[in-house]
């Protein structure tokens, strides 16, 4: 039967477990790198591939990004729709992120064109949606200090 005090040193564990996961995964911030248009290529929406697939897939890379800022720009006659012929997806590292460091999509103008652009923060955020180490080791976390916490309250 696990003591209360090996439930706190567990707890402790992982909560230490997570922070060396999110410190080392801002060592390994990486960007797809690709563009398509129309519905030729593989940069365009959904997009499919993960990093070990990228790499038999030409045209798009998994690049490192300095600044740890990732971006998918849509460019198109302003429908954003997959009817839409004349547009464009391009995914890749940007030098820096907006000034209040929040992730976020907006119509805005880039490169004199009308996009939606996206920016987002983390290793290859820019592709598939899938959950982050840190958001897992941060569960793994919460779950321990809260079974620490039950075992505490019944002895």
């Amino acid at each position: 039967m696990w003591k209360p005090i090996d439930l706190v040193l567990l707890s402790l564990g992982v909560i230490l477990l997570s922070n060396q996961i999110a410190q080392t995964n801002a060592l390994l911030k990486r960007c797809y790198q690709c563009r398509s248009r129309g519905e030729l290529g593989s940069c365009k929406d959904p997009f499919t591939y993960n990093a070990t697939q990228v790499e038999n897939e030409h045209g798009v890379t998994a690049v490192p990004c300095a600044s740890g800022w990732c971006g998918k720009v849509i460019e198109g006659q302003g429908s954003f729709r997959e009817d839409d012929y004349d547009m464009a997806t391009q995914r890749m590292c940007v030098q820096r992120g907006p000034s209040d460091s929040e992730d976020r999509c907006a119509n805005t103008i880039y490169n004199h064109k009308k996009v939606y652009m996206c920016f987002c923060q983390g290793d290859l955020c820019n592709g598939a949606t899938t959950a982050r180490p840190w958001t897992i080791a941060s569960a793994l976390a919460a779950a321990a200090t809260g079974l620490a916490a039950a075992v505490l309250r019944f002895h």
